[in-house]
Order: C-alpha cells, then sequence, then structure tokens
C-alpha cells in the first residue's frame, strides 16, 4: 500500500538528526553483531527473555513517572528491535526496512478515517472500525490477535476490548457492577461447599467481572494492582526497617506490634 501524497503532518525540524540517531543504532548493532563474541552468539530465541524483562523495566519507569529512566528503557527496547530484525536479514527472512515499511502499511491500512472517505469522530467508532479490518483482512476471530503468553489480568483486558469493538459490551457501568455482586455471591457460596475447582472457577469470573468494572471506569487494573504492590512493599520495607532500628525482629512481633509500624508508613 502506498502512503497517499498528501501530507498530513506538521514539519518535523528535528527529522533530520532523528533519522541520523537512527542510521547510528543501525551501524553499531551491525559492529556488535559483527565484532562482539556476545553479540554474534545471540539468537531470536535467546533475546526473548531479554526482551520481556526490558519491557517490564520500561513498565516500572513508568509507574514510577521516571522519564529519564522511561529514555533509557526505550533505548534498550529499541536495540532489541533492531537486534531481531539483524539477525532475521541474515537468515534471509526480513530486515528493518521491511518491518517499518510494514507497520507503517497496516496503521494506513487501518486508519482510513486519515487516509481514506471513513469518517470516525471518537474512540468507540476508530476501534471499531479496527477490529472489523482485521477481520477482513485474515484475522478469523475477533480475539484471534490476543497474545496466548499475555499476564492473565493484562489479557483480560484485551479480551473486554477487543469483544467491545464489535458491539459486545454492556451498555453501563451499573450492569457491569451487578455482574460482578453475582459474582461474588456465586464465589462465596462455592467456598462454603470447600469445592477447590469451583472456587478457582468462579474467583477467576469475579476478577473478570472486576476487570470489566474497571474497563468501565477508564482504570488500568494491572497499573492499579502494581501501584498497590508498590505502595505494599514500601511500608512493609518501613516496618522492617524501624522495627530493627528498635531492636525488634521480624516473626517476633505480634500483629498489634507490627500494625503501630505499619501505621507509620502510612502517614509517610
Amino acid at each position: 500500500m502506498e502512503t497517499p501524497e498528501k501530507s498530513l503532518s506538521k514539519p518535523d525540524p528535528g527529522r533530520g538528526e532523528k533519522l541520523k540517531a537512527f542510521d547510528r543504532l543501525l551501524t553499531v548493532m551491525n559492529e556488535l553483531r559483527e565484532n562482539c563474541p556476545w553479540d554474534k552468539k545471540q539468537t531470536i530465541e535467546s533475546l526473548r527473555h531479554l526482551t520481556i524483562e526490558e519491557t517490564y523495566e520500561l513498565s516500572d519507569a513508568i509507574l514510577d513517572g521516571d522519564l529519564n529512566e522511561v529514555k533509557k528503557e526505550l533505548g534498550d527496547l529499541m536495540l532489541h528491535l533492531v537486534f531481531y530484525a539483524r539477525i532475521a536479514s541474515e537468515q534471509g527472512a526480513f530486515d528493518i526496512a521491511s518491518v517499518l515499511n510494514g507497520i507503517c502499511d497496516k496503521l494506513i491500512e487501518r486508519h482510513p478515517h486519515i487516509y481514506g472517505d471513513v469518517i470516525a469522530e471518537d474512540e468507540a467508532t476508530v476501534k471499531a472500525n479496527w477490529e472489523k479490518i482485521k477481520l477482513k483482512t485474515g484475522n478469523k476471530s475477533v480475539l484471534a490477535g490476543v497474545p496466548v503468553s499475555l499476564p492473565a489480568m493484562v489479557k483480560a483486558v484485551r479480551i473486554q476490548d477487543k469483544a467491545r469493538g464489535v458491539g459486545f459490551d454492556w451498555d453501563n457501568k451499573d450492569q457491569v457492577w451487578q455482574k460482578v455482586e453475582e459474582e461474588m455471591s456465586e464465589f462465596r457460596e462455592e467456598e462454603k461447599t470447600g469445592n477447590r475447582e469451583k472456587m478457582l472457577a468462579e474467583f477467576g469470573d469475579l476478577l473478570f467481572s472486576l476487570v470489566n468494572y474497571a474497563r468501565f471506569l477508564q482504570i488500568d487494573p494491572e497499573e492499579a494492582l502494581e501501584r498497590t504492590n508498590k505502595k505494599f512493599i514500601k511500608r512493609f520495607t518501613h516496618l522492617e526497617e524501624a522495627s530493627a532500628r528498635d531492636g525488634k525482629k521480624m516473626g517476633e512481633m505480634t500483629l498489634e506490634e507490627m500494625d503501630v509500624y505499619w501505621n507509620e508508613a502510612k502517614n509517610l
């Protein structure tokens, strides 16, 4: 697909420097691949777990609001992207140019309201058009594009978001909250029976409905939970350090004694 001739973007006075920097990265990548023992040894498979680690480090930096760290982590990920493309080019599969042209073609195709004559004045219509186009261009199912290896909570958000894109969704958040209460009741009933398989199933339904409610409130449940994780770690660390300064040991204090330090941490 050819890019439309009309220019839709504003002039970018820094374009030359950006292209120069990207060219420099490609040059450094080539030099490392050809001369560094470690880089020469890497495969697409060996880089996979490192890329996942770098992605989580970027996520941490974003949640911490540390833009300088975000910049560093983006650099690490950019390195990985050109590394994959370099390895693939050695195998005759593809190169970085085909990767970039491929994503450009897909973006143009899936934004007919920008590059065509389709009208889409809100986010919901854009998402709906996106999913419909994907079905026309090869996807057999709306949910086919959800990666199998995504963390469960992130996967739940993506599943619900994609279903919504084709109109399969609740009308309002009150209906979703009723579903949360229904699932909570069903879980409590199974809890009374002690049947762990049924409890597991109902707890999963409860979590799924809570994720759905969060989506209606435009809350990212993964981010919300991670923020709570960080808050708990901060408070628990204070509990450990403050009690140690007072000559007390974890595991030997009562819950009431630990609550004193915990409440201190809540006020920090």
